[in-house]
């Protein structure tokens, strides 16, 4: 299948809920994070924990500031948004108004800007930021194929653009405030 054609139709298919695509790190699921019935569709496909929160991922920072407490100093706003070597997921004090199903039981917000092309594709076309997690069951090893993915969830994914050969490694995590690295 043409690359554009399955860009267009997964576009589709995330637009009503749960796809599974390729990212900077490892191959994932993702639903829109202004979706809460998507967002509920992933939380029961993982078998999550509802105290455990999703990483916002996003290819410009305009696409989070909704989920970002007002109150965040602009430099480290601005920071958020600062290209790294190494994909990083900052953890940020949420706003009010960012759901626990996003944060979990958490008073931050997981966020990663990435360059990575299918996410900006698929933020400047929704106009979201995207609800992105590894293609897994808790406590399982992330799916590196197709056949791995269906074994997992068979059919409840929307739609499934193939794993790259790249995605292997899960983003660091830092405490965007203080600093700390948890990963």
């Amino acid at each position: 299948m043409n690359s554009m054609i399955g860009k267009r139709l997964a576009l589709h298919h995330l637009r009503k809920g749960v796809i599974a695509h390729p990212t900077d790190t490892v191959y994932g699921l993702a639903c829109l994070a202004n979706n809460p019935s998507a967002i509920k569709v992933l939380i029961d496909l993982k078998q999550r924990d509802l105290d455990k929160g999703f990483i916002l991922l996003a290819s410009d920072v305009e696409y989070v500031l909704p989920y970002i407490d007002t109150n965040l100093d602009i430099n480290l706003i601005n920071k958020l948004g600062q290209p790294t070597s190494i994909p990083t997921t900052y953890l940020v004090p949420k706003s009010e108004s960012t759901s626990s199903l996003i944060s979990g039981a958490s008073e931050l917000a997981a966020v990663r800007i990435t360059s990575d092309p299918l996410v900006r594709y698929f933020c400047e076309n929704t106009g979201s930021a995207l609800i992105s997690t590894s293609a897994n069951l808790q406590g399982q090893k992330v799916a590196s194929n197709m056949a791995e993915l269906k074994a997992y969830f068979n059919q409840a994914i929307s739609y499934a653009l193939p794993p790259n050969n790249y995605n292997s490694e899960p983003s660091i995590i830092i405490n965007l405030v203080t600093g700390k690295r948890h990963r």
